[in-house]
């Protein structure tokens, strides 16, 4: 896990140091080693790449990890941050091939695999990845990242330059890329809490696809505009007729060579266990494999509730791996909250506990941590897997009423009540599309279509579609409702926010993140299966929990999810108001939206504890500070 950089200009702009400003950027990202290398894109005097990496060591912590890497014979180089969990495997057949090897790294793997193959080693190679790879015959580069989006890669494409980084905040550190707005990134962000794929807050950078690759050549330096990236993986279609019993088998076959394949690092791995069966079932393999396993829980005294804790505890002795418990002083945690807006590089109203736990975490000396995340949306442990169905058939019945007075309906009881932003979501719900697909996307939406509207950037204005998406971010429905929402919760709220701020806040402290849930073999498998064999009546993440009965006690498996809240709409009311306020009054400042409106959403919050969810204004708040922040990374030297 480490931080990559680069760029591809005239030999005229100052390539290298602009790289080594971007390296600078992330050095929490890699703090063991450093590396540059550049590298020519035509002739004498022609385009250029400077390739920069931030090195976190966790597999062969010798000098033959060290990036850039480049090809003992054709000259390749590449730069790759993530992990690639069959690589053995895959060192094995280019050994078959002939390949020598100098040393035990996955990076030497990925290198040799890319110089043999080109990308159709994106075929052969699982795991999570962002990199990019000069091919010294053609001198072109190819970057490439993996299926589900789990490495974070950002693209900033100017008329005579492009750059390359892990981090947003590493590019606009470049001095060459301005930090110009995106009133459509920014229409996103408000809608759904955290930015949505393709988009950034900024107008010139943009997130490289997941499961894409795309070839870059010096062109681009010319005003070329490079073909767009060529996806290599696609959720597979429903297609396997297994039973319940037969699958149940092969996702604790696939589960289990997943989490062996992800404990291997040459650093110490943890797991953080909750007392949910997600955690808990990765924490009883890893101790099959490896019997001095540690597990942490992090808990926040009274405020997170001690059974969750005690629970925690008492499922590691029950599965017998070794384990600790972490206790976070609750009256410690608005400071944390504003190293955490400080800090943030992209504005989402989630991962402040990722961020506070992975900062006690890494001083407890754990660099790498496996995660149960993913397990709710391939195997449907949110409510939206039984609610989306089931409003969009309440909403297939209402459609003979006009739209107008359907939402005028709700919004008047919304006044009566109180309940504001509730009646505003339900408007929302009840005027917008009634597919499955719709329904559950609105359902993750955080600021309702009113208040965009009064903002001023209702969606037409500002360039997206009716659910404030770009087009190419779309969902193709399927007949099934379950892989319906399966597909939406994993290619929107998993990608755009719980994958990209758990990257964020983690590497923020040095900290590697594994899921083992979303290994390419076991995504693969679950989602060709029918949503009746992954959903019992009554019962979520049923096709999971069968999984796991062989592996864990009756009481364990059968427990529903449980989780822990912060405090933090008593805060944004009380300890943290002077700055949530500052935020807002920064927010009221861009010249494209109402400032009145803005204003109107942190009245309403303050007015009545009912009105609205501390999540509404805290997605202005935490753009607010993504824009005073941006006045302290203004790019003075920009050319």
């Amino acid at each position: 896990m480490c931080g990559i950089s680069g760029c591809i200009a005239r030999v005229s702009l100052p390539v290298e140091p602009a790289v080594r400003k971007m390296m600078r950027a992330m050095t929490h990202r890699g703090p063991d080693d450093e590396g540059y290398e550049q590298l020519p894109l035509g002739n004498d005097g022609g385009p250029i790449a400077g390739f920069g990496f931030r090195r976190l060591s966790i597999m062969d912590l010798s000098q033959a990890g060290h990036q850039p890497m480049r090809h003992p014979t054709t000259g390749d180089c590449l730069i790759f941050n993530g992990e690639i969990y069959n690589f053995r495997d895959v060192r094995r057949e280019l050994e078959s091939e002939g390949v020598t090897f100098l040393g035990s790294s996955d990076t030497e793997v990925l290198l040799h695999a890319l110089a043999v193959w080109g990308e159709s080693a994106l075929q052969r190679i699982e795991g999570m990845y962002a990199f990019a790879f000069f091919e010294s015959r053609s001198r072109r580069i190819l970057l490439a990242r993996d299926p589900l989006g789990i490495k974070p890669l950002y693209i900033a494409r100017l008329s005579d330059r492009l750059l390359f980084a892990s981090e947003i905040q590493a590019l606009l550190a470049s001095g060459l890329v301005p930090d110009d707005l995106d009133t459509a990134g920014i229409a996103g962000m408000l809608a759904y809490g955290a930015v949505q794929h393709p988009r950034t807050i900024h107008r010139c950078i943009r997130s490289f696809p997941a499961g894409a690759y795309q070839w870059i050549d010096g062109r681009v330096t010319e005003g070329h505009s490079p073909a767009t990236p060529t996806a290599f993986w696609s959720f597979p279609q429903t297609r396997i007729d297994d039973d319940s019993e037969s699958a149940a088998e092969r996702v604790r076959s696939l589960l289990r060579d997943s989490v062996l394949r992800h404990l291997v690092a040459d650093v110490p791995v943890g797991v953080f266990l909750s007392a949910g069966i997600d955690s808990t079932v990765i924490a009883s393999f890893a101790r099959e494999f490896t019997p001095r396993v540690t597990t942490f829980t992090v808990g926040f005294g009274a405020v997170h509730g001690e059974d969750e804790v005690a629970l925690a505890a008492a499922t590691a002795e029950a599965i017998g791996v070794s384990h600790i418990s972490v206790e976070l002083d609750a009256a410690n945690m608005p400071g944390k909250w504003q190293d955490w807006l400080q800090s943030m590089d992209s504005p989402s109203i989630d991962g402040f506990n990722t961020f506070v736990v992975s900062r006690r975490l890494a001083a407890e000396g754990v660099v790498v941590g496996l995660s149960g995340l993913g397990a709710d949306e391939i195997f449907g442990g949110y409510d939206t897997f039984t609610r989306a169905p089931a409003w969009s058939r309440l909403l297939g019945s209402l459609t003979f009423f006009p739209e107008w007075l359907r939402s005028g309906a709700i919004a008047g009881v919304g006044r009566i009540n109180g309940r504001i932003g509730a009646a505003e979501k339900l408007a929302d719900l009840v005027s917008g599309d009634p597919s499955v697909a719709g329904v559950a996307r609105s359902l993750r939406r955080d600021l309702s279509n009113r208040r965009l509207n009064a903002f001023g950037m209702a969606h037409g204005r500002v360039g997206l579609g009716a659910d404030f998406l770009d087009p190419e971010n779309s969902v193709t429905p399927m007949a099934d409702p379950f892989n319906t929402v399966s597909r939406i919760e994993t290619t929107h709220y998993m990608r755009d926010t719980l994958l990209r701020d758990t990257d964020a806040n983690s590497m923020r402290h040095s900290l590697e993140v594994r899921v083992p849930f979303l290994h390419r073999p076991l995504v693969d498998y679950v989602s060709s299966l029918r949503g009746d064999v992954k959903q019992s009546r009554g019962q979520s993440k049923s096709l999971l929990r069968a999984a796991a009965a062989k592996e864990l006690p009756s009481t364990i498996a059968r427990r529903p999810k449980t989780g822990f809240t912060l405090p933090i709409d008593d805060w944004m009311r009380g300890q943290m108001r002077d700055s949530c306020e500052a935020a807002i009054e920064a927010v009221t400042s861009l010249p494209f939206l109402e400032p009145n409106a803005v204003r109107g959403v942190w009245q309403d919050f303050l007015g009545n504890r009912r009105s609205l969810h501390y999540s509404r204004p805290l997605a202005l708040i935490v753009l607010g500070n993504a824009i005073q922040q941006g006045s302290r990374m203004s790019n003075t030297d920009l050319i």
